[in-house]
């Protein structure tokens, strides 16, 4: 291309500045600004679960996009989602969710702890059930996710510490009443050679049993039982309620009165600050037909004394 050409080229650019300047090179109705009159997009977010759902899958700590999904609650499923929060900071602010035991997740499950009370309308320890907390996958919380699922799960009716089972509808306001076959009665308690329980069969209190339960004590304060002093101050702790419930007092003599069951959740769920017990009366080898609430001494006289 020779100098000529060149100097063409340089003429018709500045010509072609020199209109769109004058506003001379643009078709009618149209005014340059790309941008003018569109509407400003959303900011991106991430998914978000529902609170108030049901679920089929197993529980899991962990809430992957691509294994949720929602279904009826009257149809059988394992679990359900009772309330959706938010970690807020410090934990929201770090690169991963809150690892277990760690602050974020004991606020999680103390949110989640108080929430299902609310959601089944009484004390869920009351009750077969068993809570979790779910979180978002790591990947999600990179992006931004930062809410947490407070799952309620139903335990089996075989035994009162049993396995995870199906159920078909809704946990909600299942306490309410008192009603609820969901909670903790008597029981036909085995033990095995060695003294520990063998096995927990729920029964009616109208049948033969040997156990029943009396409240839920809480032992904020003290250490997870590792040996028989650690059992000794949970059993001393349930003999208060059983002292209430069964309407006798709750001096020197209780001991000989009945024997005691106690049961904490797990060490995990106790790191996480789940200090509630589950306390029954226990009288070994007994066959009663009936409940032992508020029968004072008559119905436990001392006898192992």
């Amino acid at each position: 291309m020779g100098k000529g050409a060149l100097a063409w080229r340089g003429i018709f650019a500045i010509l072609g500045v020199l209109l769109l300047a004058s506003g001379c090179g643009m078709p009618g109705g149209v005014d340059g600004d790309l941008t003018n009159g569109w509407a400003a997009m959303e900011p991106a977010t991430g998914f978000e679960p529902t609170a108030g759902t049901c679920h089929g899958a197993n529980f899991n700590t962990v809430g992957a996009r691509s294994t949720y999904e929602e279904i009826d609650c009257n149809l059988k499923h394992r679990t359900e989602t009772v309330y959706v929060g938010t970690y807020e900071a410090p934990a929201a602010d770090a690169d991963e969710p809150p690892a277990e035991g760690s602050a974020g997740a004991k606020a999680a499950y103390r949110t989640c702890d108080e929430k299902t009370s609310s959601y089944l309308g009484g004390n869920w320890r009351t009750a077969r059930i068993w809570i979790g907390v779910t979180h978002p996958t790591t990947a999600a919380w990179s992006g931004g996710s930062r809410w947490f699922r407070c799952e309620a799960l139903e335990l089996s009716s075989v035994e009162d510490d049993g396995l995870l089972v199906q159920r078909a509808g809704s946990l909600r306001n299942e306490l309410t009443d008192g009603t609820s076959g969901l909670l903790l009665g008597c029981y036909a308690v085995a033990m095995d050679s060695s003294g520990a329980i063998a096995g927990m069969p729920g029964a009616a209190c109208s049948a033969k049993h040997n156990a029943e339960f009396v409240g839920v004590w809480d032992a904020k304060g003290l250490g997870y039982p590792k040996d028989d002093a650690g059992w000794a101050k949970f059993h001393d702790g349930c003999r208060t309620l059983i002292a209430t419930f069964a309407a006798v007092p709750n001096d020197q003599d209780l001991q000989y009165r009945t024997g005691v069951i106690s049961l904490p959740g797990s060490a995990d769920v106790w790191q996480l600050g789940d200090y509630g017990v589950r306390c029954y009366l226990w009288l070994d080898g007994a066959e009663l037909t009936s409940s032992l609430k508020g029968k004072g001494v008559a119905s436990l006289p001392v006898q192992y004394k």
